[in-house]
């Protein structure tokens, strides 16, 4: 078996895609020995707990509207080559995003992470759901198989809110500094979204099938 660490933000429409291709490859080896496991790390850690208007985010991240188009166009590229539906127009906001990792903490518990966070990026680019609201999170995880009601109580504490922090600060020590982040058998860092056809080459060669696992 060989080990897949994905550091990822849901909010992340980078992280959106590389799951997307990532996925793409898995299912067409389903015989493959990777065990994928996520991990929190918030791409806008500075956020206001109430989050940030989305025009306004994109206006401080991106300048005027000729750079918002400009780096909205390669990732609707992607996302429509892959069969994605990307609905910028109902996101309002971009929400804090701690609660939706301490849901994906909870899920790793119960096997059920990518569920989980397939629930939480549907929700956020197709859906515009609000993915720090406490009873979306629950409804996802319940969708996923998880107790909602326990889900529910959880978050209306702090529980694991330090350990999610800390696994974060880890990251960014170990030289993580952008989502996502691919770690494979805890050696091989690969960082961006990467095209299906890659990870089926990395399946193979995990599977003895060429040579050395990556060149």
């Amino acid at each position: 078996m060989a080990s897949l660490d994905i550091f990822a933000d849901p909010t992340c429409p980078w992280c959106l895609i590389g799951k997307a291709e990532l996925d793409q490859a898995l299912a067409s080896r389903p015989d493959h020995s990777v065990v994928v496991t996520w991990h929190p790390f918030r791409l806008n850690p500075d956020l206001p707990p109430g989050g940030m208007d989305h025009v306004d985010y994109m206006k401080a991240k991106f300048g005027d509207e000729a750079g918002i188009i400009a780096a909205n166009k390669p990732v609707l590229e992607a996302a429509e080559r892959l069969g994605l539906w990307i609905n910028m127009a109902a996101i309002s906001r971009v929400p804090p995003v701690l609660d939706s990792l301490r849901l994906l903490h909870w899920a790793g518990i119960e096997s059920a992470q990518d569920s989980v966070m397939s629930g939480l990026m549907q929700a956020h680019w197709r859906e515009g759901r609000d993915i720090s609201d406490h009873g979306e999170l629950a409804r996802i995880g319940a969708a996923a198989g998880m107790d909602g009601q326990l889900i529910a109580r959880l978050l209306g504490s702090d529980a694991d809110r330090e350990e999610v922090l800390t696994r974060e600060a880890h990251a960014r020590d170990r030289g993580v500094r952008a989502v996502p982040t691919f770690i494979l058998d805890n050696r091989h860092v690969v960082s961006g979204a990467q095209p299906a056809d890659l990870w089926r080459q990395v399946i193979d060669e995990l599977a003895g099938q060429d040579g050395a696992l990556l060149h």
